[in-house]
């Protein structure tokens, strides 16, 4: 995989009908055990859940690549549990994304501008959702965007600055203190300040 993620998905825009009658041919057959067609499904949906829920909720490439691969395994396990809706199989699919992106961020040590809770919000929010795929995906990166934007405006410049490069766009920590006009060293200690701010900002963000 790419920074940018798995092969691009379908085109977004509104699913239409042959495809929703594809989806389900290929659900079908997976519930009979053809797990040919439980890749095709996957393999539709995989880059959107990689750039639309586990990327920004997560903040590392490495991090949504693990939980992708994660929530593939999963969705195998549980696809039984599955029932077909009129939109299709990526709200579910979404669902298990959320689910796995909320376990590495409750065991993890690294910094990601969403908390537990925030997700936790999320899947209570999805309960019976009527949102295709397309839909769901602009929702979930307005959302994200929005969330990165409220943390960074409030904290200091500089700090949003280094945390934008270093996390968000994972630049090399001598191209981060290049871009700052600092040394690689004192790169390290406004990154480490600007992570502290982080932290007090994501600490006191409303509930």
């Amino acid at each position: 995989m790419s920074a940018d993620g798995p092969n691009r998905s379908q085109p977004s825009g509104l699913p239409d009908s042959a495809e929703l009658e594809q989806e389900r041919a290929w659900c079908e057959q997976a519930r009979a055990g053809d797990r040919a067609a439980l890749g095709k499904l996957l393999r539709r949906h995989g880059p959107r859940l990689y750039r639309a829920v586990l990327l920004p909720r997560l903040g590392s490439v490495a991090a949504a690549e693990d939980a992708l691969g994660v929530t593939y395994l999963k969705a195998v396990e549980r696809f039984e549990q599955f029932q077909w809706q009129a939109v299709g199989i990526y709200p579910w699919l979404r669902v298990v994304a959320l689910n796995v992106a909320l376990d590495q961020l409750r065991r993890g040590k690294r910094e990601a501008f969403f908390r537990p809770e925030d997700l936790e919000r999320e899947l209570d929010a999805s309960a019976g959702t009527s949102q295709g795929a397309p839909e769901s995906e602009i929702a979930d990166l307005a959302f994200a965007r929005q969330r990165v934007t409220e943390v960074l405006d409030r904290i200091n410049p500089r700090y949003a600055q280094a945390l934008r490069l270093r996390i968000l766009e994972e630049v090399p920590r001598e191209a981060c203190a290049a871009a700052l006009s600092v040394s690689p060293a004192t790169f390290d200690v406004v990154l480490h300040r600007a992570v502290a701010a982080l932290k007090k900002e994501l600490a006191r963000a409303p509930s």
